[in-house]
């Protein structure tokens, strides 16, 4: 009777411990799918490529071959679990696994891959993933950068009518930035600067004094420079400094152009400054 108790109570531990750890994943969506291996070595590194702690559990069966995959479905998905798995050497009938990541496995790991004609690389989609963020990612900016160059060609020229009119169009680009088309490094700066890129454009906009739409032209430019840094421009951008501006501080802008034409000054100092650094 105790050695029953016993093994009662310890089934009870058991499920107890399971349910516990089966509710540590919150919005819980299982899907049974297909992972290639062999051997228990195989299970514990698939199950140990696959989890993330509250967040994906994977349970993998070495004679099925079947693998239930247990996660919260607002924070993962089926892909980026099975991505995992491949890159740590295991196809499954999404994803084939890299031919190195494959190769570093244990002998008595390496499974017949016979589905890898008809499976799509991991780093293949994820790649082609990236250059999608970052080709909707430029599309935006680039209508953002135009009309810098534009505005700053404005104040090369002193034409404070003019600087107006294009600050306008300046912002409008600005608000119509879709930050979910942005990569996650330019989404970061985004969200640094948006705010005073829209603050400068708009007292640009506001006046048609030059001087004064040059002293909010300086902190637009320092923004913008940020912005460029983490984007994807199809053209080199020369960033340049005039030394003189601002009582002897001095200034930035950008330009597409290596010559010097200095917005701060105009015709007074139009080739006054040089670049100091070159974005490709």
């Amino acid at each position: 009777m105790k050695i029953l108790n016993k093994s009662i109570l310890m089934l009870c531990i058991a499920s107890s411990l399971l349910t516990s750890c089966e509710a540590k994943v919150k919005n819980a969506k299982s899907e049974a799918v297909k992972i290639y291996g062999n051997c228990g070595m195989c299970e514990t590194t698939i199950e140990t490529a696959g989890n993330v702690k509250n967040v994906a559990k994977v349970d993998w069966n070495k004679d099925t071959k079947m693998a239930n995959l247990t996660y919260d479905s607002t924070l993962t998905n089926q892909d980026e679990i099975l991505k995992r798995i491949a890159l740590a050497g295991y196809d499954s009938d999404k994803f084939l696994a890299p031919d190195d990541a494959y190769a570093n496995l244990h002998e008595c790991c390496q499974y017949d891959r016979v589905k890898k004609n008809a499976i799509v690389k991991p780093e293949t989609a994820q790649n082609h993933q990236e250059k999608t963020a970052t080709k909707q990612e430029s599309n935006q900016l680039q209508a953002i950068l135009d009309n810098y160059f534009l505005l700053k060609d404005a104040l090369v020229k002193s034409d404070g009518t003019l600087t107006s009119s294009i600050a306008k169009d300046l912002l409008l680009s600005i608000n119509s930035v879709k930050m979910d088309k942005l990569t996650t490094e330019g989404h970061t700066v985004w969200m640094k600067v948006m705010k005073d890129l829209a603050f400068d454009t708009e007292h640009i906009a506001e006046t048609k004094d030059a001087s004064h739409q040059r002293d909010h032209f300086t902190t637009l430019s320092k923004n913008m420079y940020l912005l460029i840094k983490v984007s994807k421009q199809e053209v080199t951008i020369y960033y340049q400094n005039c030394p003189m501006y601002n009582n002897g501080k001095g200034a930035n802008w950008l330009s597409k152009d290596i010559s010097i034409k200095n917005p701060y000054y105009g015709s007074q100092m139009l080739t006054c400054g040089k670049t100091v650094e070159t974005i490709k």
